[in-house]
């Protein structure tokens, strides 16, 4: 059984990548490029995405195990942070088509066998 504070951060982290998908659903790379406010709605819900996984290990350090490339995720919520003038459009477009699909499986599927 999950933690309640982490079951939390799971919570966000699904809810977070479903707002993504939201986002861009029937969107484009150039789409994407030339709109700003989805530009910055992107990159917020994967700052919180980077930050509730952060706090989830901080509880719990086991979670790191649980999500695949948890380093690279909290990694990438950095850089959107701290190093947001040299982030590649084209470098978030290919994390939402490749690497966040992944994350909202794994999320679910811990959130579904924790309610079993």
């Amino acid at each position: 059984m999950l933690p309640h504070e982490t079951k939390k951060y799971f919570f966000d982290i699904a809810e977070s990548s479903d707002l993504i998908a939201q986002f861009t659903a029937g969107k484009t790379l150039a789409d994407y490029q030339n709109d700003p406010l989805l530009r910055s709605g992107v990159e917020r819900q994967f700052e919180i995405i980077g930050e509730a996984l952060n706090q989830a290990i901080q509880h719990d350090p086991s979670v790191a195990e649980l999500i695949s490339n948890s380093s690279r995720i909290i990694s990438f919520r950095n850089r959107l942070i701290h190093g947001y003038a040299t982030i590649s459009d084209k470098v978030v477009w290919g994390v939402l088509e490749t690497n966040l699909p992944t994350l909202n499986r794994e999320v679910k599927a811990l959130l579904e066998k924790d309610d079993d």
